[in-house]
């Protein structure tokens, strides 16, 4: 049975990119989206920085058709701020609004945003009813399983925000104190899954970095879809790769040095389009050591691309790379 968000018909267990800042721009989900994520979502944007005009923000902004279906995420502290900043983002033509109730870093977690919210649900429950009133479009919820070990109230999350209109919830399987650290524990997620009263899709994220686990949890846990962070970063391949294990139980070779290559000049292509030149060359210096993450003796590769200035040098050096590698991977 098809997975479906409002209208948005996201076949049978789909695979969602997590919303990662300075990470999931669109050049990343160009080729994120290639390589097989069902759904994506641009990074974070503060609803304050909307508001104010603020080019950082509003940039964050910018999709593309080919990145259908993609949802906007916002966060923020004020609930009329909240909502006025839905009304911005969803003239930005997404499918989807989605309001980070997650996000565990400091900045954000205390000034009374993202995961912040978990400490106080009847809050929480203002500010997505306003935003699910200021929009046209399904709202959909990224949250943790609560603040800390002794205020996991994921379950009560999950219930009332699902009362007052969310289409869809993403689960975090570890506490706001947890940050990133210990192992995350999808045994929730799947309780609220089984609970009767839960009508939405629920999907689980945490900890996905294999095809085997991904097809182990699956069944465990009973989700709907899953969402993939962090081992998607520098590797977009793992969408195709867990695809593929659903399908067959088999393993899909891993990416060749040519098109760990193909796909770092594509990104890079499109960093440039988006950003200009200047940025665009800048920003792609973060992802090399990703895409080249396990390829022996790559560190004087690496240390040349993050101080190439111009595309040619960088077209120069990634040809150096396919001939010392051509023969020692094949």
């Amino acid at each position: 049975m098809s997975v479906q968000i409002g209208n948005i018909e996201l076949g049978e267990f789909p695979l969602l990119l997590a919303p990662m800042e300075d990470v999931s721009d669109p050049p990343f989900r160009y080729v994120c989206k290639q390589n097989g994520a069902d759904m994506m979502y641009t990074e974070f944007i503060s609803s304050e920085g909307l508001i104010r005009d603020a080019a950082k923000s509003r940039q964050k902004l910018d999709i593309f058709e080919y990145e259908r279906p993609i949802g906007i995420q916002i966060f923020g502290s004020d609930i009329d701020h909240m909502r006025e900043a839905t009304e911005i983002a969803s003239l930005a033509g997404p499918d989807l609004m989605d309001i980070n109730y997650g996000c565990p870093v400091k900045q954000v977690a205390c000034r009374g945003a993202g995961a912040s919210l978990l400490q106080d649900i009847d809050k929480m429950v203002a500010m997505t009813k306003a935003v699910v009133g200021a929009t046209h479009l399904p709202v959909t919820v990224k949250t943790r399983l609560g603040w800390d070990d002794n205020t996991k109230n994921v379950y009560e999350v999950a219930e009332r925000l699902q009362d007052v209109g969310i289409k869809a919830l993403t689960i975090h399987g570890r506490t706001r104190a947890q940050m990133y650290k210990g192992v995350a524990d999808w045994s929730m997620i799947r309780d609220i899954k089984k609970n009767p009263r839960i009508r939405i899709p629920i999907f689980g994220n945490g900890d996905i970095d294999s095809p085997e686990k991904a097809a182990e949890w699956r069944m465990q846990y009973e989700v709907d879809g899953m969402m993939i962070g962090r081992a998607a970063i520098g590797y977009p391949w793992i969408f195709r790769e867990i695809k593929h294990y659903f399908k067959t139980g088999q393993h899909l070779d891993k990416p060749t040095i040519a098109e760990r290559i193909e796909v770092c000049k594509t990104h890079l292509q499109k960093s440039m389009e988006w950003k200009g030149p200047r940025t665009g060359i800048f920003e792609m210096r973060r992802h090399y050591s990703n895409y080249f993450k396990g390829v022996p003796d790559f560190k004087e590769f690496r240390m040349k691309l993050v101080t190439a200035a111009t595309v040619e040098e960088i077209m120069d050096i990634l040809g150096e790379v396919a001939k010392k590698y051509a023969f020692e991977m094949a």
